[in-house]
């Protein structure tokens, strides 16, 4: 069920800072292979511990970021998260539970892989970006 338009997914990829350093085209390319949700407040989309292999985009609604008792953040429209499981999949770091309706639209890591067999350049760019979150991560806050 498609519940959101092609641009709004394209500027909504763009923010992800995995995905910052491709073109219109490549960000189109993505947009295409998600799939559009909507769930009711109370759903969980992932759990701490559990395998990941899905990058969400927050369209519409919020959601609560937790480990163990801990809240660790608040999500809302234009917010996402679970890029790493692209790359790797991995163990989820925490789990996000929809606090109101919420609308969203995902992004599989098979999905990614394809496009990033086909598409060479796409792989390049997508490592430069994680080379350049890694070398920040040693940076000193300013």
């Amino acid at each position: 069920m498609r519940l959101f338009s092609q641009d709004t997914k394209v500027d909504a990829l763009r923010r992800a800072p995995l995905f910052e350093g491709l073109g219109k085209k490549e960000l189109e390319q993505l947009a295409r292979m998600t799939d559009d949700l909507d769930v009711p407040a109370g759903k969980t989309l992932c759990r701490e511990g559990e395998t990941g292999s899905e990058f969400f985009v927050i369209v519409g609604g919020e959601v609560e970021v937790t480990s163990g008792d801990k809240t660790l953040a608040r999500l809302g429209p234009g917010d996402f998260f679970g890029e790493i499981a692209l790359i790797e999949q991995t163990k989820r770091t925490a789990t996000v539970t929809a606090v109101t309706p919420l609308r969203f639209f995902v992004l599989t890591s098979q999905a990614f892989w394809g496009m990033v067999d086909a598409s060479p350049g796409v792989e390049r760019t997508i490592l430069r970006a994680l080379a350049r979150r890694v070398a920040n991560l040693g940076e000193a806050p300013r």
